[in-house]
This record gives C-alpha cells, structure tokens and sequence, in this order.
C-alpha cells in the first residue's frame, strides 16, 4: 500500500484534480487567466454582481469569452449574487436568458428569487450558491443540494476541519476560496459603506470602508462621566500612524495538499478588481503547485518560488484566514505595511521571431534600456535579462518605453511567446 493511500485510508479519496478557479474583472483578464492554468473563470455582468465598479461584461462580451475559453477548455460562470431589492427584480428573467445564451456554465447566486428565476427562465444555466450566503454546515449544504443546487461556495470562516466533515457527509460540489482578500465583516454582510458613502454593498457598491485610515477619539463623557456638553479627545498624537480595520489577504498556496484531501472540488482566486499580472501570476504558482501535486503526491514538495512568485503580485501581508485558527489581531492591519509586490508590471509579449530573437512587447509601464526585467510565463517559464537596444515598430531607435500601450521590439536572451509577461523590480525595493 503506497503511503498517500495509507495516509487516505477511510477518507474520501479524490481522483481527479480540483478546478483551478479565477477572477475575471474584463475579456483581457479573461484571456490570462485562460493562458495562465484557469480552469474556469468568474466575471460580472452589467447587471446583479457585486463589483459594479470593475468593467463588466456585455453578452455579447460573454459571448466572446465563453468562446475563447471553450477553445482551451475552460468554462465561464457569472456572478450574479447581489441581495435584490424590488427594484432590481424588474428584467431579471429576461437577464438570465440571455447569460444562459451567450453559452455561460453556471451562474453564481446568493438571493433565493435568483435562484427560484433562473431554474425557471434559463434552466441550462448551472447554479452555484455564492458565499454570501455563508454556509458553514453540512446540513445548510444537504438543504441547498435538496433546493436544485449545483454546487456551494462556501463561506471564508468555514475551517478546514469543517470542509473535511462536510464533503464526508454530502455528496455536492464544493467551492472554497483559496487566495485573496479577506472581509473584515462576516462574510461580506458589511453595512459601512452604505452609512459612509451611501453605495450599497450586497448590491454591488462596497467602497471598501474597512480599509481606509482612520483617526481616534473618543468623547469626554466616555472618558471622565457624564460632562455639560460633548467634546471630542483625540487618541492619537501627531505623527501615529492611521488606523485601519484592513485584514491581511488569504494565501494557501502552502496547503493545496491539504486543501485536495480535504475534496475540495474547486478552489476560487478573488480578485475581479485587481490586474491582469496579479491574475495571471496568481492562476501560475496554483496551477504549478496542483499539478505538481498529481503527478507524484507521495513526493510533492511546496516550492519556495512559488510563493515568491505571488508576493511579486500581492498587494497586503498574508496568511490562512479561518482554515487552521480563529484570525486575531496579528491577523489584521491596523498600520501602514511595507509594500508588499516591490515589481511593477512593465510589458506583454505579442510576437516573437526566433530567426532575429527579436519580441514585440506592448508596454504597459515605463522601462529603459539598461534595467534588469524578468519574464515569465505558463508554466514556470521564467529568466531575468537587462534590457538592450529599443525600437518602435517603425524601426526608430528609442531611449525608454514611456508610452502607454506602445508596442516596442527588442532583444530577449530565451525564446518567448505571446501573453507572457515581463516585469522589473522598482526603485528602493
């Protein structure tokens, strides 16, 4: 008996891999997490979701998408998880027809009359329960699979011990997030923004009130008794640092066997907001670590670079949420932090001509001939080189790529090819 079947002894086994799930913020981020090792992806479409700010997506947008991601065997859902006042049910029908048309998988629903809709006007659409519904229990997930759903995203605050005696108990799909930011509220049912600013959270307006800075103070009836009059004592001197409510972003990067053996059937990236080298770089060091992981399990090791690899990418500190302890204080960020990601993403390959080794890289931020770039890729294709001689695509001789979105040629020392990426480390970093 091997050991990884020793270890599973009793246990549910999992045979095939778990899929690799990624945020979708447009049809650009789409495309590099496709290129990068997704699975599937999650985007927003212009109406339901709870990211109204990030460039959601058309049908005919989706369509587009679900056609670039059939081609490499990828599926599409949409988040359509807002908690719907009666002014949102207007056109909902008609809304989940046409995702259900543009060939979208599933779609990702926390509101009951979303749910009741949608298996009655765009009954070909899978349904997947979203954690805003914070289900933590094995009998919320036994009523959810009685209620027609496919599957279940479970809730941030769900233990992995939790994950274990669910998927034991319950035959259903489960949905864990893996990687991302983390709410300060449970599970995202959060109020600040709506007294702050007046933008609606669970219908898709959330200005992330948590993390902005604060000053303290406290009255000084608060602080002394009852007073004639309310007068307000700071908590601070000049020059502390603000305060925040800021919790540190959810990386288990270092326990995808566990997260495997546990059944977890999907492991989900936030990040609809954040860029295309944040997703693609994410999506690279999982999908490295879940192959890794199958093709040889009873001799997986964790690669220290592959955590690197994300904190180029990572905006905050980072730990394991609610998987092994209760967070604490550490946990969080109640001051300034050191930058976390000290590379700037500076260029996208287009092109690649191996008879001059020559690539076209479109700029996406400012470079110059002389600084140290790294360029990586699906995969784990990585190498670092200086920057020689650039050139537009006329052939005119430039002194640095300054331009945004310009396409620029110049010489690479591997071979590369199109959607791979190059950064540079920045300054005082």
């Amino acid at each position: 008996m091997t050991l990884l079947k020793q270890e599973l002894l009793g246990k549910r086994v999992r045979f095939e891999k778990p899929e690799l799930l990624a945020p979708a913020g447009s049809l650009e981020k789409l495309k590099f997490a496709v290129h990068y090792g997704a699975d599937a992806v999650y985007i927003g479409g212009q109406q339901y979701g709870l990211r109204s700010n990030a460039d959601n997506f058309t049908f005919e947008e989706m369509r587009e998408g679900v056609e670039f991601a059939e081609k490499y065997g990828a599926k599409v859902f949409v988040a359509t998880n807002i908690y719907a006042h009666n002014e949102d049910l207007s056109g909902l029908e008609d809304y989940l027809r046409g995702i259900q048309d543009a060939g979208v998988h599933a779609i990702i629903v926390a509101d009951p009359i979303i749910i009741e809709t949608c298996k009655r006007a765009a009954p070909k659409l899978e349904i997947h329960l979203s954690t805003q519904q914070s289900t933590m229990n094995r009998q919320a997930v036994q009523f959810w699979k009685e209620e027609g759903i496919d599957r279940v995203v479970l809730a941030r605050e769900a233990t992995m011990e939790e994950i274990v005696e669910i998927k034991t108990h319950v035959d259903m799909e489960i949905e864990v997030f893996v990687h991302g930011a983390m709410c300060s509220s449970y599970s995202g049912r959060c109020v600040l923004s709506n007294h702050f600013t007046d933008r609606d959270s669970n219908r898709g307006g959330c200005s992330q009130s948590c993390r902005w800075k604060y000053d303290l103070f406290a009255t000084e009836e608060e602080l002394n008794g009852p007073q004639i009059g309310i007068k307000e004592i700071p908590l601070f001197q000049s020059g502390d640092n603000p305060f925040s409510m800021s919790s540190k972003d959810l990386c288990m990067i270092e326990h995808v066997p566990e997260l495997i053996r546990a059944g977890v059937d999907s492991f989900k990236i936030e990040g609809r907001m954040k860029s295309v080298h944040y997703v693609a770089t994410v999506v690279n060091a999982y999908r490295q670590a879940i192959d890794a992981y199958f093709a040889d399990p009873e001799h997986y090791e964790m690669k220290p670079e592959w955590l690197y690899e994300i904190q180029k990418a990572a905006n905050r500190p980072l730990n394991t949420g609610f998987f092994y302890d209760r967070p604490g204080h550490e946990d969080h960020i109640f001051e300034p932090e050191d930058k976390a990601a000290p590379y700037d993403f500076v260029g996208v390959v287009m092109e690649y001509d191996e008879a001059t080794q020559t690539a076209l890289i479109q700029q996406r931020n400012h470079f110059k001939p002389g600084q140290e770039v790294e360029f990586f890729g699906p995969k784990g294709t990585f190498f670092k080189q200086s920057v020689g001689e650039l050139h537009d695509e006329e052939g005119k001789s430039l002194d640095a790529a300054r331009h945004p979105l310009q396409l620029i040629r110049m010489k690479v020392e591997q071979p590369v090819r199109p959607f791979d990426m190059m950064r540079k480390k920045m300054r005082n970093s």
